[in-house]
């Protein structure tokens, strides 16, 4: 199962992601999204869990001020489905232990430029938000995780 796991940039110098919520193809994500295909049902839940990546990085002061998403495949009993009426995303699951930051497939992160508009929409400027949510998220390979500007 391929799971899209908000992180932060310095989470890719760890050994170890911990266990978190992510996202990923459910099949409530299909009934609530019927007429998207499986690359639209994807990046539902890649957007998703860049949303959720604000919460990471107001709990991290320190890290870098880019939203980051990382793609993991991992077996269906590493993870449970998230049954949550007060947040409603149908794609919400929860990592059941820490996953090694070696089994990330890809990485998906804003471009440096962005970094004024997420520090203001973690300050609660609407306008900033918008514009992270009409921005494309880059896209790195795990061999290039390195390589993602900070």
């Amino acid at each position: 199962m391929r799971i899209y796991l908000p992180a932060t940039l310095d989470e890719l110098d760890a050994t170890d992601l911990p266990a978190r919520r992510g996202h990923a193809v459910t099949s409530e994500l299909r009934v609530a999204l019927p007429d998207e295909d499986d690359e639209g049902l994807e990046f539902a839940a890649q957007l998703m869990a860049a949303d959720d990546s604000f919460e990471l990085l107001r709990a991290a002061p320190g890290a870098p001020r880019l939203r980051l998403v990382v793609s993991l495949d991992v077996a269906e009993d590493e993870v449970e489905l998230v049954v949550d009426e007060d947040d409603g995303a149908p794609s919400l699951v929860e990592l059941t232990g820490p996953l090694k930051v070696s089994a990330i497939v890809c990485a998906h992160v804003d471009e440096p430029g962005a970094r004024a508009d997420v520090e203001a929409a973690l300050a609660g400027d609407e306008a900033a938000g918008e514009r992270l949510d009409d921005a494309d998220l880059l896209w790195y390979d795990a061999t290039e995780l390195a390589q993602i500007p900070r």
